[in-house]
C-alpha cells in the first residue's frame, strides 16, 4: 500500500536578529522546516553590537554612579596611606576590560541562541543573502576556493536583515576617533572629552553612560531639549541630570561637520561655533539593510526611507514575504522585532495570531534614571487625539525612593476619562524598566486606575508609586 505525506512547509529566514531568530524559532516549534540566513552570527545587530553590549556598557556606568553616590547614603571609601592615615582611592574605569567582558557577553548571547536553533531543527547557513523572487533565497559565502552559491526554496519568507548607523557625508566614522555606536566597543581608554552628535535615544544614553564613566561630554542636540520625541517632562528631567552631572548641552545647535585632528576632533556648528575634543560619536539614526536584497525585484513595497512596507501580522505587499524588526517599517525595538518574527510565522502557519497593537508596547531608554513609556501619551491627550485624566506622582514622595537617595523621577499615569481605564503611562525611574510592566499589563488588559489600586504591593518599594497614582484617580462609580 502506497502512502502519501505531506510535505512539510519550507521557511526561509533571512537575517538572525531579534526578529529572525524569533521567526525561525517558532517555525521549528511548529513542525515547519526552517533555514536561517545570516551573515554576522545568531542574534545579529541587536545581539553582537547593539543592544546587548551598549546595556551593559551602561550597567557598568550605573555600577560606576552607585559607587559615586554612596556617599550621599553614608558610605565612605579609604585605603591607607603610608603614614597609617586614610586616604579616599579615586574611581577608576578599566575600559579595555569593560569591553571586553560586554564583547564576551555578546558573544556569548550569539552562541546561546544558535544553539537553541539547532536543537530546535533549524538549518544555518552563514552568508550574504537576498530574494531570488517570491519563492527563495540565495546565499552567497565566500570560501577559500571562491564564492560558492546556495538557494534555499521556501513557502514563506521572512525578512530580518536589520538597521546600521546612518554615515554622514560631512562627519565619515574612522573607527578611531570619529565614531558610530557599533564601534565604541574598540576603545581602550574613556575619552577625555566626547562630543555626542544626536540627542535622541541612542546619543542620549551614551552621553549618559560616558559621563558616568568618568568622560567630559558635549551633547549637540538641535532640538529645544533633549529626547525631543518623549514624554516633555521626562525629558526635562533627564537633561536636568544631565547637566547636575557636568554635561555640557548644546540645545538648538546642529553639527556642520566633524573632523579629525591630529590628537582629537573638532566639531563645526552650522552657526560657525566649534567644539574640540578627544572623540565624537555620531548618533544620528539608522537606516535600513534593504538596499540589494531583491526586494523590488520580488515586488515588496518599502517607504522612501528603504524600510519595509508591512501590516499588523507583519505581512508585506507580497502575501508569503513577511518582515520583522528595523528593517520593517514598525517600532525599532527588540521586542516588538521578537513579536513580529513570531506572528509573521503563527500567520503563515495558520496558527491563532493576535495583530500587533503597537499602543500597547511598552518602550524603555537606558539613561539614567531611565525612562520607561507605553500605551497613548500625554501630547496625544492635549491634543484631543486620546480622551484621558493625566496624574503625576514625583517619586521622591516614595518612602523606597528616601531610603534609596532617589532624587529624580516621577510616576505618571493616563485613564479614559469617565470610566478609569488605563490607557498609557510614563514612569522616570532607576530601573523603569522593570517598574514599567504592571502599566503594560494595564493598558493590554484594559484595567481600570481602580483595579491597579486594589492590588498589592511591597511597602516599602518603588512599585508602591504606580498604586499610589492609581488609587488619587479613583473613580466614584
Amino acid at each position: 500500500m502506497a502512502y502519501e505525506f505531506e510535505r512539510k512547509q519550507r521557511i526561509a529566514v533571512l537575517g538572525g536578529g531579534p526578529g529572525g531568530y524569533e521567526a525561525a524559532l517558532a517555525g521549528a516549534q511548529l513542525g515547519a522546516d526552517v533555514t536561517l540566513v545570516e551573515r554576522s552570527g545568531v542574534g545579529g545587530s541587536a545581539v553582537i553590537t547593539d543592544v546587548v553590549p551598549s546595556k551593559s556598557l551602561i550597567a557598568t556606568a550605573e555600577a560606576t554612579n552607585a559607587l559615586a553616590e554612596a556617599a550621599d547614603l553614608g558610605v565612605q571609601f579609604f585605603s591607607r596611606g603610608e603614614t597609617g592615615k586614610p586616604v579616599r582611592p579615586e574611581i577608576a574605569v578599566n575600559l579595555a576590560a569593560v569591553n571586553k567582558r560586554l564583547m564576551g557577553l555578546a558573544r556569548q548571547q550569539s552562541e546561546d541562541m544558535r544553539a537553541e536553533l539547532v536543537r530546535a531543527g533549524v538549518r544555518i547557513v552563514t552568508g550574504e543573502g537576498r530574494l531570488d523572487g517570491s519563492s527563495a533565497i540565495i546565499v552567497s559565502t565566500s570560501k577559500d576556493s571562491g564564492t560558492d552559491f546556495d538557494r534555499v526554496e521556501a513557502d514563506t519568507i521572512v525578512v530580518a536583515v536589520g538597521a546600521r548607523p546612518r554615515v554622514l557625508a560631512s562627519a565619515v566614522p574612522d573607527g578611531e576617533r570619529i565614531l558610530t555606536w557599533t564601534q565604541l566597543y574598540d576603545l581602550q581608554t574613556v575619552p577625555s572629552h566626547l562630543i555626542v552628535v544626536g540627542s535622541g535615544v541612542t546619543g542620549a544614553e551614551f552621553a549618559s553612560a560616558y559621563t558616568a564613566l568618568g568622560s567630559k561630554v558635549t551633547l549637540i542636540s538641535s532640538r529645544d531639549q533633549v529626547l525631543p520625541g518623549e514624554d516633555a517632562d521626562a525629558a526635562r528631567v533627564i537633561e536636568n541630570v544631565f547637566k547636575r552631572n557636568g554635561m555640557q548641552v548644546l540645545s538648538k545647535s546642529r553639527a556642520e561637520s566633524v573632523v579629525r585632528t591630529d590628537d582629537g576632533v573638532v566639531a563645526t556648528l552650522t552657526d560657525g561655533r566649534t567644539i574640540e575634543g578627544s572623540h565624537c560619536l555620531m548618533a544620528v539614526g539608522s537606516v535600513p539593510n534593504t538596499a540589494g536584497i531583491g526586494l523590488e525585484e520580488a515586488g515588496v513595497q518599502v517607504t522612501n526611507s528603504g524600510n519595509i512596507r508591512v501590516n499588523r501580522v507583519a505581512r508585506t505587499s507580497i502575501p508569503n514575504i513577511y518582515a520583522a524588526g528595523d528593517c520593517s517599517d514598525s517600532l525599532p525595538l527588540a521586542s516588538v522585532a521578537s513579536m513580529q518574527g513570531r506572528t509573521a510565522v503563527f500567520h503563515a502557519m495558520g496558527d491563532a495570531v493576535n495583530p500587533i497593537e503597537l499602543r500597547n508596547v511598552s518602550s524603555n531608554i537606558f539613561t539614567q534614571p531611565e525612562i520607561a513609556t507605553v500605551g497613548w501619551s500625554q501630547k496625544q491627550i492635549e491634543e484631543g487625539i486620546a480622551q484621558g485624566d493625566i496624574y503625576k506622582l514625583p517619586l521622591k514622595s516614595n518612602p523606597r525612593a528616601k531610603m534609596l537617595g532617589i532624587r529624580d523621577g516621577f510616576v505618571k499615569l493616563f485613564a479614559r476619562t469617565g470610566s478609569g481605564t488605563v490607557i498609557g503611562g510614563v514612569i522616570v525611574a532607576p530601573r523603569a524598566s522593570e517598574l514599567i510592566f504592571p502599566l503594560a499589563l494595564a493598558v493590554e488588559q484594559r484595567l481600570t486606575v481602580d483595579q491597579v489600586a486594589r492590588a498589592f504591593t511591597v511597602y516599602p518599594s518603588l512599585s508602591g508609586s504606580i498604586t499610589d497614582a492609581a488609587r488619587a484617580m479613583h473613580i466614584v462609580l
